[in-house]
């Protein structure tokens, strides 16, 4: 609980720089369950990322973050394995993200798709965004068998 406030600056910081989508401090307590939170050994939050189950076999990969200063040391990677490790506990089978990073997941294992294959659920979240229904982000998603 003590962390959703720097969850939620960190977030908000690359949102304003147009490199994700903001949380709101709401939305963040709604779904702190789905955040996994890597810190440093003083306790200070390096990265951040989230799975939230989307549907039965279903989850989504969202709201991956990591301070400026620890980017390019594989820590985005880690959290994205984490998440992995996590869906594959859970048994889901899918897991996808909408991102402006797509390079990035690309290296994960993920693979492109398009969005409107997507089941219709996820699109209740979409709806309540500022860049509806003009979406820039790209799909691509991680089937657990391809890795």
């Amino acid at each position: 609980m003590d962390d959703v406030k720097t969850i939620h600056s960190l977030l908000n910081h690359f949102a304003a720089k147009g490199l994700l989508l903001g949380r709101s401090i709401s939305s963040l307590y709604d779904h702190l369950r789905d955040f996994i939170v890597l810190t440093n050994e003083a306790g200070e939050i390096l990265g951040v990322c989230a799975l939230q189950i989307s549907w039965e076999n279903l989850a989504e990969i969202r709201s991956l973050a990591v301070k400026e200063d620890f980017q390019g040391q594989g820590l985005g990677a880690q959290l994205v394995q984490a998440c992995l490790r996590e869906a594959k506990k859970l048994e889901i089978e899918k897991i996808f993200t909408l991102t402006y990073q797509a390079g990035f997941f690309r290296k994960q294992g993920f693979t492109d798709i398009d969005k409107r294959d997507l089941p219709h659920k996820i699109w209740s979240d979409c709806l309540h965004c500022h860049k509806f229904p003009d979406c820039d982000e790209e799909a691509l998603v991680f089937t657990m068998n391809s890795k």
